[in-house]
């Protein structure tokens, strides 16, 4: 069932070293938004713990879990009892060895829908993800839910146009990105407000130019060297901000869309029209030497 008016419940939160304590928190923060009348809630990335990939440390493997797994199972039930579509990030152990960055999606009846693994897995200073993760190998997903077709990317996915427009593409009525990213606590204003802004446009650039509406939902709280700058929010089909949190306060915020606006924007500004595919073989490769 799919409706034009829908609302999207986005928790931002900081998290500490105990996996019970995160889950609790997000368990009351889900129950919150959906008494106000959310319909469709997602978390921030790897919500249930800190974000661990400040460093390389083999110990942090045993935060991972089977997907389905034990938070799953307590999310689907809330689902049911809510009657929400629960977004999911979380650590997942696949089989001894093998790891990914995931998400999980549970329709509205407590149905899990089924999961996306993230793809690009950055590897930087205090983002050592690399170490952990392997890249998804089930390709770009969408999960048709009681509310909406939505589409799922994760994190460092959201710098890559080519993996919001193949999402679009598949049907996704809305694009959601589960994020954990912030500031070296060392760095200076100028750098900070940079890098921020570039987050910042270049997810309302896939809004604009795929014709859907943009969740990012980000942490906030100093972890380690890392300050994460918060400011999740929500943006219409053609990337004009609808809601913008703080960059240190817990939130969380429901958010009214509407989905109607895709066909309009995408009839007044037919960028999908006027696509020309049969020029875009180059971008199946690494780069054009001459």
């Amino acid at each position: 069932m799919n409706h034009q008016k829908i609302k999207i419940g986005l928790i931002q939160a900081s998290c500490t070293s105990s996996k019970e304590e995160n889950l609790k928190k997000h368990i009351d923060k889900i129950r919150e938004a959906a008494a106000r009348g959310a319909q469709i809630i997602c978390t921030q990335e790897l919500f249930t713990s800190l974000y661990f990939c400040d460093t390389e440390n083999h110990d942090n493997f045993s935060l991972a879990e089977k997907i389905p797994g034990p938070t799953t199972d307590i999310l689907c039930k809330m689902a049911a009892e809510l009657n929400v579509v629960i977004i999911a990030s979380l650590f997942e152990k696949r089989a001894n060895g093998l790891y990914h960055n995931t998400t999980a999606v549970i329709d509205a009846d407590g149905l899990y829908l089924g999961k996306y693994r993230k793809m690009h897995i950055p590897d930087d200073p205090g983002y050592y993800e690399k170490f952990y993760f392997t890249p998804g190998d089930s390709g770009y997903m969408v999960f048709d839910t009681q509310y909406a077709k939505i589409g799922v990317l994760i994190c460092w996915d959201q710098w890559y146009p080519e993996a919001a427009r193949i999402t679009a593409l598949m049907g996704a009525e809305i694009l959601f990105y589960p994020t954990a990213i912030g500031w070296e606590t060392s760095q200076d204003a100028e750098t900070n407000e940079e890098q921020y802004n570039a987050w910042f446009t270049i997810q309302r650039a896939h809004a604009i130019a795929n014709g859907i509406h943009v969740v990012s939902v980000n942490r906030v709280g100093t972890e380690a060297n890392q300050k994460f700058w918060g400011a999740s929010f929500v943006c219409n089909p053609f990337g004009t901000v609808l809601y913008k949190a703080s960059h240190d306060k817990e939130e969380v915020h429901v958010q009214e869309i509407n989905l109607a606006l895709t066909d309009r924007y995408r009839t007044h500004w037919p960028f999908l029209r006027d696509r020309r595919i049969e020029s875009y073989k180059p971008i199946l490769k690494r780069y054009i030497d001459e």
